[in-house]
């Protein structure tokens, strides 16, 4: 196998397609670049399903509230609070898979 990697640049004056090398090194980073970005979605993502327990089931201590067992309703609503765990889903599988390679 290769240590380089060819993907298409464009094309030439002539009409060609022009091939970019790609070594492993810079695989890697943009790799990582792409990992960091879909994490930092998920957190940001987490950080927005964890805000709408806040003071409505959770105390900031972490506690769950009795008020809790009566029954949870989101602020944003139910169908905005499941699309939010949805992503969060979509974007830690998708993060997974891609660490995975495939």
């Amino acid at each position: 196998m290769s240590d380089k990697f060819k993907v298409p640049a464009g094309i030439d004056e002539n009409g060609r397609f022009v091939e970019e090398i790609i070594y492993p090194e810079i695989r890697l980073q943009r790799l990582n670049d792409v990992v960091g970005v879909m994490m930092r979605d998920a957190l940001n993502t987490w950080a927005d399903i964890w805000e709408e327990l806040q003071d409505s089931v959770v105390t900031r201590g972490g506690f769950v509230l009795p008020e809790a067992e009566k029954g949870f309703k989101p602020r944003c609503g139910w169908p905005e609070f499941l699309e939010k765990l949805w992503l969060l889903n979509h974007q830690l599988d998708f993060t997974k898979r891609l660490c995975e390679n495939q």
